[in-house]
Formats: structure tokens, C-alpha cells, sequence
């Protein structure tokens, strides 16, 4: 029996849900009515054809991520906050982070996060075009590592694995290190090294 109420937000989460799981090519009418349990007709309704749902579920997505909120005492915490909520951010929607793409709105979706940083390294002491390359360092950093992660998990398996090509002596007869490099990574650990090594560097030069 079909559900006789239904609200806009709860297609666009359940059409979110779909995308997220199995990509925009999973998302068709037929199938997010019987997700719902409701009527084609119904989602028609309330969002209109596909294309102004994935056009709703955009606008979704890059109003979810100008909800990025800087946490942390000093500016340098909350910089690296944002980065890593970000990060997180665009790991958990990657689909849908594609259609943004695809539309031509990446840039203003990202606009509320640089917004943040700008706040933040203006309190740091930064102005300008040092500023300015802060911002755009620390978000460049959060993308291009989502991509390396984003590679990594795609890529076929590898042989041989990194477990077997450290050993001593490929690590400078340091076996620690060799175990270290063939245990697997902690992503979100190296991510947060990585970024607060930036971010220390880029505010603690701000007088260069």
C-alpha cells in the first residue's frame, strides 16, 4: 500500500541514501518510489522529474557542506578542524560531490569552508595574498588527499604489497621504519599530521 503522506526532505534524503550507496545511476523514479513505499507519481509531485531531483539533491549537498563549523581554541586547531570535517565530508558523499562537480558548482560549494579558513587566518595574523594562500594550500591539501585515498582504495591489488617490500635493508637499516611502512596506513591520523604540519608552517611564517 502506498504511503499517503510524504514530505520533499524525506525524498531528497532517500534519494541522497540511494546515491550514496550505489551512485546517480541507481537513482531512477520507479526505485526511490519503492524505496519510499509510495507512488511514482507522488515523487513527481514533490520534486519534479529526475533531473530536478538531482538538481535538488546538488543544492542539498552544497548547502549540507557550508554547515562546516571551525572548532578548537586556537586559530591553527580550528583550521586543522575544518580540514578534517571536510574531509570527511567529501569521503562520505563521493557520488554526490561528483554531481556538484558536474554541474559546474564545486567552487561554491567549497566557498562557506574557505569562508571559515579566511576567518581563522585573519585571526592567525594573515592578510592578503599570504592569506589567501593559506586558504587555498589547506584546501588543496584536503582535496588532493581525498583523491589519493579515493585512488588507492580503486586500485587493482597490488603484487607485490607493501608488507613485502620493506625490509631493512630497503629501509636504510632501519628496521622500525620498515615495519612502520609495511603496516598498513592510519588515514585519518596521517591526514591530521600532514595538515597541521602545513598549517603550523604557513602561520608560523606569516611575517616572511
Amino acid at each position: 500500500m502506498a504511503r499517503e503522506s510524504l514530505t520533499r526532505e524525506e525524498i531528497l534524503v532517500a534519494a541522497g541514501s540511494l546515491v550514496r550507496r550505489h551512485g546517480p545511476a541507481a537513482l531512477t523514479m520507479r526505485g526511490l518510489a519503492a524505496e519510499l513505499g509510495t507512488a511514482v507519481t507522488s515523487i513527481y509531485w514533490h520534486v519534479g522529474n529526475r533531473e530536478s531531483l538531482l538538481d535538488a539533491l546538488v543544492e542539498r549537498t552544497v548547502e549540507e557542506l557550508g554547515e562546516i563549523q571551525p572548532r578548537g581554541r586556537t586559530p591553527a586547531a580550528r583550521v586543522v578542524s575544518v580540514a578534517r570535517t571536510l574531509r570527511r565530508e567529501l569521503r562520505a558523499r563521493p557520488h554526490l560531490i561528483a554531481m556538484v562537480h558536474e554541474r559546474g558548482l564545486t567552487e561554491r560549494m567549497f566557498l562557506p569552508a574557505q569562508q571559515a579558513l579566511v576567518h581563522e587566518v585573519h585571526a592567525a595574523g594573515l592578510r592578503g595574498a599570504r592569506a589567501a594562500q593559506a586558504v587555498r594550500a589547506v584546501q588543496f591539501q584536503v582535496v588532493g588527499y581525498v583523491l589519493v585515498e579515493r585512488n588507492r582504495e580503486r586500485a587493482p591489488r597490488q603484487r607485490p604489497a607493501e608488507e613485502e617490500l620493506w625490509h631493512t635493508a630497503t629501509a636504510e637499516q632501519d628496521p622500525s621504519l620498515a615495519r612502520a611502512l609495511a603496516a598498513p596506513a592510519d588515514h585519518e591520523r596521517l591526514f591530521t599530521v600532514s595538515v597541521r604540519a602545513l598549517v603550523d608552517g604557513l602561520l608560523r611564517d606569516r611575517e616572511e
